[in-house]
């Protein structure tokens, strides 16, 4: 998600929204929904290229993502309501519920998916469940159904095990110290993936909300089918462990096996 939009200001004329089509990332347009819509539907072609937009009232008070709500749109709206207090008019299914989308997973690890026709099917499941996120290491063939999503990624993932009680500022503290220790900045960590017994744990996605990250939660048997480097006390719960499974599991490479800080634990992949 953006923290700020560069912004230019067109007035209306004949043949704008074409123009601004074509030669901008998103476009905020402050005129009626209807007209928006009747300006977009000769120029839409398709869902992945066509650039996002937010219709405002000419009173400022509702900020509506016409088209792109997955790809900026969202984002667009909901930065308008933290800056001046627009309600962000939001429909797209998963955010309205609160609950994740590929789309968001994608951004989040920095990758481009790559079949794209997938989409439909994982956010349908996200409304009523808990899709996993799980790396395939090679070499190896893998035939997939139109209802799994390919992610070519890229970015650092951190795992996280946390015991009771740690507080966003402890899980941040963490993070920083142990990106600073693998020579990396903080900036690049792009998930926090961590046990599912963690779900409700406020202070983790407190902490990625921080980050800007977002937060990947791992069932048992996606972490006990790793091989963690250190041994866990996590095996009290019946698993091999939690900061290095949560890495070998979404990650090419583990970079920084796990260290402890105080009441958190962190391990850093890529």
């Amino acid at each position: 998600m953006s923290s700020c939009y560069r912004a230019d200001i067109h007035t209306y004329r004949k043949g704008i929204m074409e123009e601004l089509f074509r030669e901008y990332d998103f476009i905020l347009a402050l005129m009626a929904v209807g007209i928006v819509v009747r300006l977009l539907c000769p120029l839409l072609r398709d869902k992945w290229t066509d650039k996002p937009v937010v219709s405002v009232d000419a009173s400022l008070r509702s900020a509506v993502p016409i088209i792109g709500g997955h790809h900026g749109a969202n984002d667009l709206a909901l930065y308008l309501h933290r800056q001046l207090g627009i309600y962000p008019a939001i429909t797209t299914a998963t955010d309205s519920s609160g609950r994740p989308n590929l789309e968001g997973i994608a951004s989040a690890f920095g990758a481009e998916i790559i079949n794209r026709e997938a989409s439909r099917h994982i956010n349908a499941s996200f409304l009523h469940q808990d899709v996993p996120v799980l790396r395939l290491k090679g070499p190896r063939i893998v035939i997939v159904d139109e209802d799994v999503a390919v992610l070519k990624s890229g970015g650092l993932i951190a795992g996280l095990g946390a015991r009771r009680g740690a507080t966003a500022d402890e899980i941040l503290s963490a993070i920083r110290s142990a990106t600073a220790e693998a020579g990396r900045e903080v900036s690049e960590v792009r998930v926090i993936a961590t046990s599912r017994i963690k779900t409700d744990d406020p202070e983790i996605s407190r902490a990625a909300a921080e980050l800007g990250a977002s937060v990947v939660y791992l069932p048992d048997d996606a972490l006990t089918a790793q091989r963690p480097v250190t041994p866990s006390r996590a095996s009290m719960l019946g698993l091999s462990g939690v900061a290095e499974p949560a890495v070998l599991a979404l990650a090419q490479r583990m970079i920084l096996p796990k260290r402890v800080y105080g009441r958190v634990t962190v391990a850093l992949g890529e």
